[in-house]
C-alpha cells in the first residue's frame, strides 16, 4: 500500500466574532483531516526508514575482492567465480547432434560454422587471402600456416635439438630424425620412409610411371613436385632462403642441410662409433672407413 503526502493549506482561526456555526463544523472537518494525513505521512516515514535498516542488516556477506554486498552467502559465492574464473558446474552431451546438414551432399556437422566451411567446397569460395600474393584459402588454419613462408615464421620447436618450424607437421616428420622412425614402408621392395609422400614418390618408380614432363627439355617426372624442382633449373628460382645468412637454394633439402651448418645439429648417427654428421651421405662415406677396417 501506498501513501502520499497531502499538502494541506495553513488553517489559522479566522476571527471570533464573524464565525458561523456552519463554517466552525467544516473548519473541524478540515482539521481532522489534516490530523490524520499527518499521521499517515510519520507512518510511511517510519516504514521507509524501517525497510532501509533492513535491507542494510540484511547484507551481511560482502565481496572481498570489488565490495559488493549480498544478503544470501550463496549469491555471495556465486558472484566471486566472476573474480576467480571458476566454473564448476560442466555438462557432458552423452551424443553429439549433427543436426547441420549440407543440402549438396547430405553430409552433417555438429555446428553451423563447420557446415560453413564445407559448403566452401561446393562454392568455391575463398575468403581469405594472402596479404603477401594472390593466393586465396578457404579456411583461416591454411592461410596463416601459407604466409608464414613468406614472412619465415617457425613457432613450432623441436624438443630435442631445438630446432624451429613453420608447422606441426614438418616438426612431427623432423622427429623421426631423433627417433629413426621410418613407419611408411614401400609394398614391393620393403624400403622404409620417414614420410609417407616420400613412400608414394618411391613405389611410382617400380611402375615407371612419368607422367610430368617439362616442356623446356622433354625430361619426365613421377611427381609433379619433382617436375617444379626440376623447372628451376631452366628458370633461375631459388626459393628456399636461409634463416641465419643470404643464401638461397633450389630444393628444400639443400636448404636443411645448410642450415644446420649454422646450428650445429648432427642427426646423423654413427652405429659403430656413435660419432654425429650433419648430412646423411657424410655418415655413409664413414660408415665405410669402419668396413673397410674389418676386412
Amino acid at each position: 500500500m501506498e501513501f502520499v503526502k497531502v499538502e494541506i493549506d495553513d488553517l489559522s482561526d479566522p476571527e471570533p466574532c464573524i464565525i458561523k456555526h456552519e463554517d466552525t463544523e467544516e473548519q473541524t472537518d478540515w482539521m481532522e483531516v489534516n490530523q490524520q494525513v499527518h499521521e499517515l505521512n510519520e507512518a510511511e516515514d517510519e516504514r521507509c526508514t524501517f525497510q532501509a535498516q533492513r535491507t542494510k542488516a540484511k547484507k551481511l556477506h560482502t565481496c572481498s575482492q570489488c565490495g559488493k554486498s549480498f544478503t544470501h552467502k550463496g549469491n555471495l559465492n556465486t558472484h566471486a567465480r566472476m573474480h576467480t574464473g571458476e566454473k564448476p558446474y560442466t555438462y557432458e552431451k552423452p551424443y553429439e547432434l549433427r543436426d547441420h546438414v549440407c543440402c549438396e551432399c547430405g553430409k552433417s556437422f555438429t555446428t553451423a560454422s563447420q557446415l560453413k566451411q564445407h559448403q566452401r567446397i561446393h562454392t568455391g569460395e575463398r575468403p581469405y587471402k594472402c596479404s603477401y600474393c594472390d593466393r586465396t584459402f578457404t579456411l583461416s588454419g591454411n592461410l596463416k600456416a601459407h604466409e608464414r613462408v613468406h614472412t619465415g615464421e617457425k613457432p613450432f620447436s623441436c624438443d630435442q635439438c631445438g630446432k624451429k618450424f613453420k608447422s606441426t607437421s614438418n616438426l612431427k616428420c623432423h622427429m623421426n630424425v631423433h627417433t629413426d622412425e621410418k613407419p611408411h614402408l614401400c609394398s614391393l621392395c620393403g624400403k622404409s620412409f620417414s614420410r609417407l609422400n616420400s613412400c608414394k614418390m618411391h613405389q611410382k618408380m617400380h611402375d615407371d610411371v612419368k607422367e610430368y614432363v617439362c616442356l623446356d627439355c622433354g625430361k619426365s617426372f613421377t611427381a609433379v613436385g619433382q617436375l617444379k624442382r626440376h623447372q628451376r633449373v631452366h628458370t633461375g628460382e631459388k626459393p628456399y632462403k636461409c634463416s641465419y645468412c643470404d643464401k638461397s637454394f633450389t630444393v628444400s633439402g639443400n636448404l636443411k642441410a645448410h642450415e644446420r651448418v649454422h646450428t650445429g645439429e648432427k642427426p646423423y648417427h654413427c652405429t659403430q662409433c656413435g660419432k654425429s654428421f650433419t648430412q646423411s651421405k657424410t655418415v655413409a662415406i664413414h660408415m665405410e672407413k669402419h668396413c673397410s677396417v674389418s676386412e
